[in-house]
């Protein structure tokens, strides 16, 4: 099936390749009007061909002389008409050509047409090198061939077969040798344009992809910034509201407001990378909040939270946020999903190669959440260092988040991301 292409488009891909133009006033023009130039070439060939058609021998025997008079010059017609499919079957006018040579045979002296030229020519350059050269064997062997028989047959001499074969040797060597140099330059630019083309396509792709993957990034740490920080501060706020006691409404009204502007500074930051002006804000995201100050923010709000950290290691950037985050994102499911637990307890394990994370409470409740971006976006996390990340319920009413990462990242290589888990709860 042809794919056909407006040429808004086309002039579209050129101008967004920035090609130079044509060289030439002729060649720009030939290019912009095909069918022109093939009618006009095929007019010239058509004058050309027909006068030599006028020759043709009257000391035939009757029959054959009538019908060769009417047979050639209605052949030099139709294999002219054939050039103007030159360009989409240039097969058809190479044929034509060489059996318009076959008739010539039969004049009275030496006579040729420009058809072969340009039909040998058109065939190098609109099917290919090799067509070419095998086309004009065959074609020059069946001419031979031909001619060779009707000098044994006495209807012509050797004299005219032998300029014949000769004169079209050496028109559609010309031809041919040309169109295999036009033609593989034609090819070889197209190539490149096309490459170029695809090029272009794959650096529009790789920015689409880029942006993407910046926005995935950016609605990871928003979430994980809101979320926790609001949690912190819907619990504190309802504890203020609930005591009597102004001393501790004092100190959850001031942890509020901690944790509120601790969110706008990393919210600040994180903003900072859509800001298309110069801008002192960073270009990425602050440090991410350490386990400890997460547990102190918890437990500052009421929440049964403890941290146990067994081990110590040196730990990449990436890794360090990526467990700050995850630590960060249990917690808030907890707090959230589990308000009447008894113990929230956040393990960290260091190992030579491995840290693991783990954030279990014993309130979980209810069926497995299928909605939500939490998890989804510390499966995103965990995969990009490496890792993985667990939520499974565990017996005694409990539910577990397990993240085990790498101390140090992987290499950059294009992986595929791990398939994120729906189950959007604590």
């Amino acid at each position: 099936m042809t794919r056909t292409r407006s040429r808004s488009t086309s002039v579209r891909e050129d101008e967004a390749l920035r090609l130079p133009r044509t060289p030439g006033v002729l060649r720009r023009f030939w290019a912009r009007h095909p069918v022109f130039a093939d009618v006009l070439i095929a007019l010239v060939c058509l004058l050309l061909s027909l006068v030599p058609a006028g020759v043709i021998t009257n000391d035939l025997p009757t029959p054959l002389a009538i019908g060769v008079a009417i047979l050639v010059p209605a052949s030099v017609v139709a294999a002219c008409a054939t050039l103007l499919w030159r360009r989409r079957r240039p097969l058809l006018p190479f044929v034509a050509s060489f059996a318009l040579e076959a008739g010539f045979l039969f004049a009275l002296q030496p006579i040729g047409s420009p058809l072969l030229l340009v039909t040998c020519y058109s065939l190098a350059v609109y099917r290919s090198s090799r067509v070419a050269w095998i086309g004009f064997g065959i074609g020059l062997a069946s001419l031979a061939a031909f001619g060779g028989l009707l000098t044994l047959t006495g209807v012509i001499t050797f004299q005219i077969a032998a300029n014949a074969v000769i004169m079209s040797l050496v028109l559609g060597l010309i031809g041919t040798l040309i169109g295999v140099n036009v033609g593989g330059r034609k090819r070889y630019l197209d190539a490149v344009i096309d490459r170029s083309r695809q090029l272009l396509v794959e650096r529009d792709q790789q920015a689409q992809l880029a942006a993407a993957g910046e926005r995935a990034r950016i609605a990871r740490e928003m979430h994980d910034i809101v979320s926790h920080s609001l949690t912190v501060i819907v619990a504190l706020s309802e504890g203020a509201a609930a005591t009597s006691d102004p001393d501790q409404a004092r100190a959850a009204a001031t942890a509020s407001a901690e944790t509120a502007r601790s969110a706008l500074t990393e919210m600040r930051a994180m903003l900072g990378v859509l800001r298309a002006d110069d801008s002192p804000l960073p270009l990425a995201p602050l440090a991410p909040t350490p386990p400890q100050e997460t547990v102190a923010h918890a437990q500052r709000a009421g929440y049964p939270v403890t941290l146990s950290v067994s081990g110590g290691t040196d730990l990449s950037p990436a890794v360090a946020h990526a467990v700050g985050r995850i630590v960060q994102e249990g917690v808030t499911n907890a707090m959230r999903h589990a308000p009447g637990a008894t113990s929230i307890a956040v393990r960290l394990i260091y190992s030579a190669d491995i840290v693991t994370v783990e954030i279990v409470n014993d309130g979980a409740a209810g069926p497995r959440g299928t909605s939500g971006f939490g998890l989804r976006g510390l499966a995103e996390r965990a995969a990009h260092a490496g890792g993985s990340v667990v939520s499974e319920p565990l017996e005694g009413g409990r539910w577990m988040l397990r993240a085990e990462l790498p101390t140090a990242p992987p290499d950059p290589t294009p992986t595929a991301l791990a398939a994120p888990d729906p189950k959007d709860r604590p």
